[in-house]
């Protein structure tokens, strides 16, 4: 049997969110498999240091700017791609940002900010990229970054939690029109854990204490027990490759989180957040 990644030598690679952490870490890894790397970024900055790197190990990558919040600009990134490389035979739609804060008190910018590249960025993406996919009539892989946080609820955190039920949603979608259409394209959804990256320091949200110390909070308990974006990216490049539609970095804990929410629909439970957590935004547990 022939090795998947073996195969993957020469065709181009699309990663969205590649300037910095798990987007990174998969630009990396498609480039020791041998693929020409787009590293696609708003941030041209980080973008041309990844692509630089690659290229000094011995890859071949390119920096592309991309601003995923807008469908012109993923709309010029693709005709540029197609236009200076060809055929794309795999779109990591991974770009994301966390946004925290009490619903009612983010700005209406800041909640379409949130949406706008979490949800509509990988919308976009598939719309602008997949046509070409299809016709070239090739195998072919479209990965979307979605998150465990899909499979649970947080307060405070609820835009970007929400986006990526909803990104969830959209991959099983994706997976079967692609089924309708008979197409050799294989749609993955991915569930990170626990993993260190720039979001949290990145994000922006509500300027109030409590949202502050929750974004800190977090972004030190991602620091503290999280693995690296590279370590990430290594996890979830083989399973992409492989076919998989549901791809984690930790396995148990996604086990836990999808029978969870099962047994909360299932149920049709009051929303609950576990006494550990609680506790950990200093609140009193329920008697």
């Amino acid at each position: 049997m022939s090795d998947p990644l073996a195969s993957l030598k020469g065709n181009v690679a699309v990663i969205t969110g590649a300037g910095s952490g798990i987007g990174e870490g998969l630009a990396h890894c498609a480039a020791a498999a041998g693929m020409q790397v787009v590293v696609a970024d708003i941030a041209t900055d980080r973008a041309e240091s990844v692509a630089d790197a690659i290229r000094e190990a011995g890859g071949d990558a390119m920096a592309m700017p991309v601003d995923v919040a807008c469908p012109g600009s993923i709309d010029a990134l693709a005709e540029a791609v197609h236009t200076r490389l060809g055929d794309v035979t795999m779109l990591f739609n991974n770009a994301g940002v966390e946004t925290v804060g009490f619903s009612w008190e983010l700005s209406s910018e800041q909640w379409e900010k949130t949406l706008q590249i979490n949800i509509h960025g990988a919308i976009h993406g598939v719309r602008a990229f997949a046509p070409r996919m299809l016709a070239s009539g090739r195998r072919a892989w479209i990965a979307n970054t979605c998150s465990i946080g899909g499979l649970g609820m947080m307060p405070l955190q609820t835009s970007y939690i929400l986006s990526k039920h909803a990104m969830i949603s959209f991959s099983e979608c994706l997976f079967l029109e692609m089924q309708l259409k008979g197409a050799p394209i294989h749609v993955s959804a991915v569930l990170p854990g626990p993993v260190a990256t720039r979001i949290f320091a990145d994000g922006g949200g509500g300027q109030d204490e409590g949202s502050a110390q929750h974004r800190a909070m977090m972004d030190a308990m991602l620091h503290a027990d999280g693995i690296s974006g590279l370590e990430a990216a290594q996890r979830i490049f083989p399973q992409v490759v492989a076919g998989a539609f549901w791809v984690s970095t930790h396995p148990e804990v996604t086990q836990q989180m999808a029978a969870g929410r099962a047994q909360h629909l299932s149920a049709l439970s009051t929303p609950a957040l576990p006494a550990e957590i609680l506790a950990s935004m200093g609140l009193a547990v329920p008697e």
